[in-house]
Formats: structure tokens, C-alpha cells, sequence
């Protein structure tokens, strides 16, 4: 069983909560356990990490859509670490989640920082972007759940400066204008006295460093575009239309700057005799006119193999068979769906002569003639109680 707090918990809101309502709960959140309200308490800095998280995913639409069906189990089949912190540090949290309190919130409260995170240090270069990618798996794979290494073309950290974008350690220079901040303060004359705004530095794009040489490889970018083999577990129950999220292995960011994420999308391989319908399996068994009346064993195709089954006598077409528990497992708990069997007796289009003499004699036949019996449930019935 998950450990992991719930989202809504941790941000203190409820299930039906706004947009709005959920940025002004993490808002609070974070600067109730800020590191530098908190200093050197290593449980805060969990729960400011707890709570940046839980904003990740509540304040995107497709992923709140995901966690709000699946839970936890729902978001983290690619490797990430929802909740308690995961893999999140403190320059994503600032450079994802910092116009959530203005320019100069931060600033305010901790000591004139300015927003730039724990210790007064500014996020380094500029965050890669995220990538999406499609990835296919077959119906066996996504009932056991499988790892899957596939090639992505990207922007990858240029291997010639290590990211900084420079020549050398010595092309690398301390901010002129904004003395290593990468901020720039002026102070404005009104009616009311003086007016201090803190704006980013032009010179420097508030990196607080500026390259006098830039590399020869990535002209000064810190990345060039590449390719990178990124394995992916994905959890077993996963649905055509679902996505995960791959932490920091989407295109590398500019100068040092962190990576964005590798989306990727789930899509189904169609199987060649089932059919998927939510957590159940669904197959179409054809089966002879006298198999029907006299009854027989059949084996039939399952998403683990194959398995047999007994038709009794006097079956009719129509008939449902449950194969209990061989369905797909569901990715945020232990349920697990079953495979329906639908029987359908195969009339014959194309008799000889002979065969055509011997259903006639069969037509005059009372037992030949339909008589369903009173207790005989419908079609809808079967239906309805399968899946009750």
C-alpha cells in the first residue's frame, strides 16, 4: 500500500477546488515551510518539496485528470517520485513554480533575496523544454507491465563544456552590471518619496554570469541536438490515451539550466483476437452446430496464454462465459478485470446436397423448433450482470 500523503491533503483543499483555490493554498503552504524560514530543518524542507509537487500536478488539467482516476499509482509508472518530495530539488521548485509569488515576494519575506531560491543562489541557465512521445505496447506488455528503452532525439548537454556554454572556466565572468545577482534595482522620485523595483538584469538574463569565449561545439549554448536512450518502466494496467512523466529527460536546458520532461503517450497495440474494454477482455468463440448440442472443450486465447473451457450441451449463441481474473490488472490498486467469452454458433451458408436433405428431415423436427425456456434470461440481462 502507498505511503504518500494525498495531494489535496497536503495543500489543505478539497477534491471540487478551483485553479485559483489551489495556487493560493500552495502559496501558503510554501511560505509556511520555506528553507529560509525554516533554516537547517530538514522536515519543512520535505513538506516545501511535499507541497511543490502536489501543486505540479493539481495545477496542470491532464495530470490533476490522472490522479484524480488513478492516484499515485497513476502518475508514477515512469519512474517518478510523487509525493514526500521525490525527485523535485529546490532550483526546479523555484524556476517552475516562482511567479506563483510575484517578482519580489521572496525578497520580501527572507532578506531581500529577490526569488532566487535557497542560500541567494539563482537558477542556472534556462530550463529545457518537455518532449511527448508515443509509445506502442502490445496487450501482454501492458498486462504485466514492462520496461522499454527507446531512442529519443533531443538537445543533450553539450559533453565539450559540460553545459556552461563556455570556452573555458576562465571564459566565464561575474555579471558587470548586476555584481553576480542577476538582478538590477532602481530607485524611482514620487510625489510619495522614493520607489525601489527590482527587475532581471539585461546583461546577463539574471544568470549572474556572463561568457567572454563561447564553446566551439554548441556556440554558446551549453547543448546541441543529439540522441539519448531513456528507459521507461511502465506499470502494468496502463490505458491507450494515458501519459507519464519522465523527470529531466526532455531536451536539455541552456547553459547548465535544467532539463525539461519526457512526456510519453500510452497507446494500444490492436490484438489480433481480443478486444480490450476497460479493465475486461472480450472474445468472440465460434463454435459448430452440433458442438452446441452435444456439447465440447475448446482452448481459447488469453492475454497469458491460452485456456481451456467446457461448452456444455444444448449451449445457446449468446451464451457468456467469465473467465474470472484474466483481464488487465488496474494501475492504482490490485483489481483486476476478466476475460468474457461470447458464444456464437456458426450457421452454415454453403450446404452440398446431401447435407441440405438432412437438415430438412431436422427442419420437421420438434426438438429443432425454438423454445426457450421461461427462466431464460436476455441478452441485456447477461449483459447487465456481467457487468454489475
Amino acid at each position: 500500500m502507498s505511503t504518500k500523503r494525498d495531494f489535496y491533503e497536503i495543500l489543505g483543499v478539497g477534491k471540487t477546488a478551483s485553479a485559483d483555490e489551489i495556487k493560493k493554498a500552495y502559496r501558503k503552504v510554501a511560505m509556511q515551510y520555506h528553507p529560509d524560514r525554516n533554516p537547517g530543518d530538514k522536515a519543512a524542507e520535505e513538506k516545501f518539496k511535499e507541497a511543490a509537487e502536489a501543486y505540479e500536478v493539481l495545477s496542470d488539467a491532464d495530470k490533476r485528470t490522472q490522479y484524480d482516476r488513478y492516484g499515485h499509482a497513476g502518475l508514477s509508472g515512469a519512474g517518478r517520485g510523487f509525493g514526500g518530495g521525490g525527485n523535485m530539488n529546490m532550483d526546479d521548485i523555484f524556476s517552475q513554480f516562482g511567479d506563483i509569488f510575484g517578482d519580489d515576494i521572496f525578497g520580501s519575506f527572507f532578506g531581500g533575496q529577490g526569488g532566487r531560491g535557497r542560500g541567494g543562489q539563482r537558477p542556472r541557465g534556462i530550463r529545457g523544454s518537455n518532449l511527448r512521445v508515443k509509445l506502442k505496447l502490445t496487450f501482454e506488455e501492458i498486462a504485466k507491465g514492462v520496461t522499454k528503452s527507446i531512442k529519443v532525439k533531443k538537445y543533450v548537454t553539450c559533453t565539450t563544456c559540460s553545459g556552461s556554454g563556455a570556452k573555458d572556466k576562465g571564459s566565464v565572468q561575474t555579471c558587470s552590471t548586476c555584481s553576480g545577482s542577476g538582478q538590477v534595482r532602481k530607485v524611482t522620485n514620487t510625489f510619495l518619496g522614493q520607489m525601489q523595483t527590482v527587475t532581471t538584469c539585461p546583461t546577463c538574463n539574471g544568470e549572474g554570469t556572463t561568457i567572454t569565449a563561447k564553446c566551439g561545439s554548441c556556440k554558446g549554448e551549453g547543448r546541441v541536438y543529439g540522441e539519448e536512450t531513456v528507459t521507461i518502466d511502465i506499470p502494468a494496467g496502463v490505458q491507450e490515451g494515458m501519459q507519464l512523466n519522465v523527470t529531466g529527460r526532455g531536451n536539455a536546458g541552456e547553459r547548465g539550466g535544467p532539463s525539461g520532461d519526457l512526456i510519453v503517450l500510452i497507446e494500444e497495440e490492436a490484438h489480433a483476437q481480443l478486444q480490450r474494454d476497460g479493465l475486461n477482455v472480450a472474445f468472440d468463440l465460434y463454435i459448430t452446430f452440433p458442438d452446441a448440442v452435444f456439447g465440447t472443450q475448446v482452448e481459447v486465447p488469453t492475454i497469458d496464454g491460452r485456456a481451456k473451457i467446457k461448452i456444455p450441451a444444448g449451449t445457446q449463441s449468446g451464451k457468456i462465459f467469465r473467465l474470472k481474473g484474466k483481464g488487465f490488472p488496474a494501475v492504482n490498486s490490485y483489481e483486476k478485470g476478466d476475460q468474457l467469452i461470447h458464444v456464437n454458433v456458426w450457421t452454415p451458408q454453403h450446404l452440398s446436397q446431401e447435407e441440405k436433405a438432412m437438415m430438412e428431415k431436422l427442419q420437421a423436427s420438434n426438438n429443432f423448433k425454438p423454445n426457450p425456456d421461461k427462466n431464460e434470461r436476455s441478452f441485456f440481462d447477461k449483459v447487465r450482470e456481467i457487468f454489475s
